[in-house]
């Protein structure tokens, strides 16, 4: 597993749905939506500031601002704390 130094993120981004609840197929159009990724590991933050952000919250992000990784067949990406927009609640 990736362990994140400092304020960095890992995350893993969230595909959008290609259907509707009610079947309806949605072209590549329809499914332009803020950019969001699933956090799987944490930095321990930076000049004795603590994270904002724990793994398994939905965050919307910043996308020009991500490192793109892949690991372990896995695709990744790593971004700044400060480049994270907000986290999703109620989900």
């Amino acid at each position: 597993m990736l362990k994140p130094l400092h304020d960095n993120v890992v995350m893993r981004r969230e595909e959008p749905d290609k259907q509707t609840k009610s079947g309806i197929i949605l072209t590549s159009k329809d499914q332009e939506s803020p950019k969001t990724a699933k956090v799987v590991a944490v930095g321990p933050g930076k000049d004795d500031k603590s994270m904002n952000v724990k793994v398994g919250d939905t965050v919307v992000f910043k996308s020009y601002a991500t490192t793109n990784l892949e690991f372990d067949d896995e695709e990744y990406l790593i971004i700044k704390e400060s480049d994270i927009l907000a986290i999703v609640e109620g989900e």
